[in-house]
């Protein structure tokens, strides 16, 4: 790792935090910033600008704490940009846009099999290929000799260092871009030339240069701060997750916890890898990590989901205070049976079909939240069981201190030790652990106990409704 201190810029969905760090793993400042999206005409787009303006002010604050020597950014899939003369060519599209039925369904008979991509049909523009195929539609000249495209961290590596490049685990992130199990660009990126526009691929801890003179004399960090490639964010999680010794080199799987909830398996051997026993029809995919090797995944919009259910309720359910009286509040709710049904954020997760609903809803705060954790849970559950899970799963991410999400899923699983992260900067930690794997883990390990309830008839309960309702494909 450097001698020096370390910014990690992590560009998620709904936030966008900088963080800095010493060589020691100690968090020194961190800020957050809330995304936004901004009118791009015919689309909604990544605030880029604000990012950046936002950035500019917070690491000129980080350069008054001490010498920065390497900035790391992480960022969320399912974004790209296009640069042409040294500029963004447009803005970059937001992954929750609609894409026009005409696009999609032109562009749907292009794309190669689940089997070579593990990139499922998702919506909107949740696969980037997609993506690039309306853009070519509003503007025909746009993806043409001269453009270069670029995976979203590569983007802001790109803006400090001026150096292009793309990265194995940002392009192999549902993408409809990369053939994971071949390692190559997938069959429409290659008939449609946009694999010629790809920039240079490099691993994501790579050095692709120093900070540009305009970013040193706007921030006032060294001109010979080291700008990293940089990686995908889940990605970034599973590299911290594995800096756990009850982790590492072990049968396990991570479940992140954000805006989404991602579960990524990592098999002791790349080849107990099968892609065929995955669903396509229920976001299941295949990430790639740091490595290059295949990783079996789930996911679903599990903190969008939260936010939904939990309606006009401002205490969330992760909040410290209140995790005694959640957990006290358990019972009553199992025994009376009041759950919700997937699924909130239509389209996304194993339960893509399903239109939501609340059974016997809750109509106080405290039992809606307990309804509401549950909920997760129980699809979580069904998330992990699609990939194979089993052994050893750890919780990180926010709602890794939801106790009543957490123990119900330690109750779900008997025969899975559910392990949770105190830390909340664990995709911070995976970053560093690209300049220095044996960097220590910034805290230890947790079990989570389960519930004193018994859920099974719940849990069997909540099942059966799903499957009534047709919410499974």
């Amino acid at each position: 790792m450097n001698d020096g201190l370390t910014v990690v810029l992590d560009v998620g969905k709904s936030l966008t935090k900088l963080s800095l760090w010493d060589v020691s793993g100690t968090m020194i400042a961190r800020e957050t910033r809330p995304n936004r999206r901004v009118d791009a005409g015919a689309y909604a787009a990544l605030d880029a600008l604000g990012i950046e303006t936002w950035a500019a002010g917070v690491l000129s604050d980080f350069a008054t704490r001490g010498r920065v020597t390497g900035i790391v950014p992480v960022a969320h899939g399912a974004a790209l940009a296009i640069l042409r003369d040294g500029n963004l060519a447009c803005a970059p599209p937001d992954y929750e846009e609609p894409v026009p039925q005409a696009v999609r369904t032109a562009y749907e008979l292009d794309r190669d099999a689940f089997a070579l991509t593990g990139s499922p049909r998702l919506p909107d523009g949740l696969n980037c290929g997609v993506q690039l195929a309306w853009l070519e539609t509003l503007d025909p000249g746009l993806l043409r000799p001269g453009a270069t495209i670029v995976t979203w961290a590569q983007y802001w590596a790109w803006r400090f260092c001026g150096v292009a490049a793309t990265e194995l685990t940002s392009l192999g992130c549902h993408s409809d871009l990369w053939r994971p199990f071949a390692g190559e660009p997938s069959g429409p990126a290659v008939r449609r030339g946009w694999a010629e526009l790809f920039a240079p691929l490099r691993a994501a801890g790579d050095v692709l240069g120093a900070l540009t003179p305009a970013w040193v004399e706007r921030t006032g960090l060294p001109a010979d701060t080291k700008v990293y490639c940089g990686l995908h964010d889940s990605n970034a999680a599973l590299l911290a997750a594995r800096g756990f010794p009850q982790i590492a080199r072990h049968e396990s799987t991570l479940l992140s916890t954000g805006t989404w909830f991602v579960s990524m398996r990592s098999p002791v051997r790349a080849t107990d890898v099968d892609v065929s026993a995955l669903s396509e029809t229920r976001d299941c995919l295949v990430n790639v990590d740091v490595h290059g090797t295949p990783i079996p995944s789930a996911r679903f919009m599990g903190g969008r989901e939260v936010e939904i259910l939990s309606g006009i309720d401002t205490r969330r359910i992760d909040i410290k205070p209140d995790q005694p009286d959640l957990l006290a509040a358990v019972p009553a709710i199992v025994s009376a049976g009041r759950r919700a049904l997937p699924t909130f954020a239509p389209g996304a997760g194993p339960f893509p079909h399903g239109h939501g609903r609340w059974i016997d809803m809750p109509t106080d705060a405290i039992g809606r939240r307990v309804a509401v954790c549950l909920y997760a849970a129980l699809v979580a559950d069904t998330a992990l069981e699609l990939i194979g899970a089993r052994e050893r799963i750890l919780v990180e991410g926010r709602f890794a201190e939801a106790q009543v999400f957490v123990r119900a899923l330690a109750s779900l699983r008997p025969r899975d030790t559910i392990y949770v992260s105190n830390a909340q900067h664990d995709v911070s930690y995976g970053a560093l652990r690209l300049l220095d794997p044996q960097l220590a883990a910034p805290s230890s390990l947790e079990k989570a106990a389960p519930l004193e309830t018994d859920l099974r008839a719940y849990a069997n309960q909540w099942r059966r409704d799903a499957a009534r309702i047709g919410a499974a494909a």
